[in-house]
């Protein structure tokens, strides 16, 4: 995400932190330098423009110029302005009506029906009852799809297949919410090639009949400027309240996301990172600021591993760490957990330095590594994952040809299954003598889940 503008403006920063003094003409040249990334990144030039210039009129105080790391003072201004611009804060959903209606608009290809059904798996674990209403009555394939995706999540979908009358779909779905007590309807309207007249007048026909509490437009954010026009065109028509960025995962240079909110004054609300249904996330210009200058997001990877693993799975865990009973079913248990976080990338990119670390790690191999240890220990009868030291020299044999991988490869899994283990139980008894001493309550490295005590 991002990896040509972030790579470009931590070089500008390592400049920068080399610096002793700052002077006007230092300042210029790592400006400037800034300046260059943002254009490369397609981000619209007034916008850029008037970044720099803010960034520019803070960077030359007295401030800055007289303290020990002015550096990295000015990177802190690179930092801060680059959060206004993304927004400064989450801008949440507004869900207070009841029931609320959320609009889904957008060029085709953008993502909407896709996202309408990442966006009502959202509302649906915050406790509402949401409903998928399909009203894009000029692509058949869309209904089929919200269907499709429907099915998957659990969440009902007001379809009306054959019906070409997209207002009488609208005015049916709202009696149809009312009457089984749904709260929220997201609303998958038609789109287009290109904006045109037609789609705009139907969508405002729609808006007048719905009145619904959110217009969101749904953006591809690798078609960078052309986004922002986009915007611009949709806004005035339909005067939206916010944004979602899709295809994010896809998108190195990040001129969409950086031009938005200057552009439109509307916030972007969401941001879809991947193409499964979880890969969904609310929009925190902090943190993405913080990932597109290379210093992670540990916020969000907590808030991934917390979604991911229960509470109750990862104390049952901890106990069985303590006591010295780590199996070959927990240590497929926290492969599969693993799994859940997203792919290795995802979670290395979201670590302070992760982009940099990437550059020079081979991360499909090591996924690999990881499925084919999954497959050697399903492979496994339940006796030989609990007692792996009854695995003979037929059973490894049988276990290796049903995995597709050599006994070698399983030799050597054991093996570090054996260290591991090993290490677990000395780390358990090495507590227990601490815990007589009054000290270190909890497991040594293993950090809390938030809201654990």
């Amino acid at each position: 995400m991002f990896e040509s503008l972030s790579g470009k403006l931590q070089n500008v920063f390592k400049n920068l932190r080399g610096l002793g003094k700052i002077s006007e003409a230092n300042i210029a040249d790592a400006l400037r330098d800034v300046r260059l990334a943002l254009l490369d990144a397609d981000v619209n030039f007034k916008v850029a423009r008037d970044f720099i210039d803010r960034v520019k009129q803070k960077s030359v105080g007295v401030e800055v110029i007289q303290t020990l790391h002015p550096g990295q003072q000015i990177i802190k201004l690179i930092n801060d302005e680059l959060v206004a611009l993304l927004g400064s804060e989450n801008a949440a959903i507004n869900l207070d009506s009841n029931p609320t209606v959320i609009m889904m608009v957008g060029l085709h290809g953008a993502g909407k029906t896709t996202s309408s059904a990442k966006l009502s798996r959202l509302i649906q674990k915050q406790g509402r009852q949401p409903l998928l209403v399909a009203c894009d009555v000029n692509r058949p394939a869309a209904m089929d799809q919200l269907a499709t995706l429907g099915k998957q999540l659990e969440i009902p979908v007001f379809l009306k297949k054959g019906e070409t009358d997209v207002l009488k779909i609208v005015r049916e779905s709202l009696e149809f919410a009312k009457a089984n007590h749904h709260n929220t309807l997201i609303l998958d309207t038609a789109g287009r090639l290109q904006i045109d007249e037609l789609l705009v007048q139907e969508l405002v026909r729609v808006k007048e009949i719905a009145r619904p509490q959110e217009i969101l437009l749904v953006l591809d954010a690798a078609t960078g400027q052309e986004a922002v026009n986009v915007a611009t065109h949709f806004d005035k028509a339909l005067q939206i309240t916010g944004s979602i960025l899709t295809k994010l995962d896809g998108d190195a240079r990040g001129g969409a996301a950086l031009s938005m909110k200057a552009v439109t004054g509307q916030p972007i609300k969401f941001m879809g990172v991947g193409e499964k249904l979880e890969d969904f996330e609310p929009f925190h210009p902090e943190r993405m600021a913080s990932r597109i200058l290379g210093m992670g997001d540990v916020v969000s990877l907590v808030e991934r591993a917390a979604e991911a693993v229960s509470e109750a799975d990862a104390r049952r865990l901890e106990e069985r760490m303590k006591k010295g009973q780590f199996t070959l079913d927990d240590f497929l248990e926290q492969l599969r957990q693993m799994k859940k976080l997203g792919s290795l990338e995802s979670i290395v990119n979201l670590l302070p330095g992760g982009g940099e670390a990437l550059k020079n790690a081979d991360l499909s191999k090591s996924e690999k590594e990881f499925r084919r240890m999954e497959g050697m220990i399903c492979a496994m009868t339940f006796k030989e994952r609990r007692y792996p030291q009854i695995l003979n020299a037929r059973r490894r044999q049988r276990i290796a040809k049903g995995s597709g991988v050599t006994v070698t490869e399983l030799n050597n899994l054991l093996n570090r299954f054996g260290q591991m283990q090993q290490m677990m139980k000395k780390m358990g008894k090495f507590q227990k003598m601490m815990g007589r001493m009054g000290g270190m309550p909890g497991m040594p490295g293993m950090p809390h889940l938030p809201g654990r005590r």
